[in-house]
């Protein structure tokens, strides 16, 4: 009867370190997940930025052109 006491315990300890490793298998994707995000935001930024260099160069542009004039 005693193995069967410590065969129950087994399972519960097995179940135990089966949700331990899951919770780490999420840590590292929302690890990943973050890292991620955190450079598509950095890319967002620099297009960002290139976009408004851009327009603001076109803006200038047309200040400056003078073919109306002539």
């Amino acid at each position: 009867m005693a193995d069967d006491d410590n065969f129950l315990d087994d399972i519960e300890n097995v179940s135990e370190r089966e949700e331990a490793i899951e919770q780490e298998g999420d840590i590292e994707s929302n690890e990943i997940s973050s890292e991620d995000e955190l450079e598509q935001t950095q890319r967002n930024l620099l297009a960002r930025k290139r976009i408004d260099d851009l327009l603001e160069q076109k803006r200038l542009r047309e200040l400056l052109d003078d073919s109306d004039d002539w």
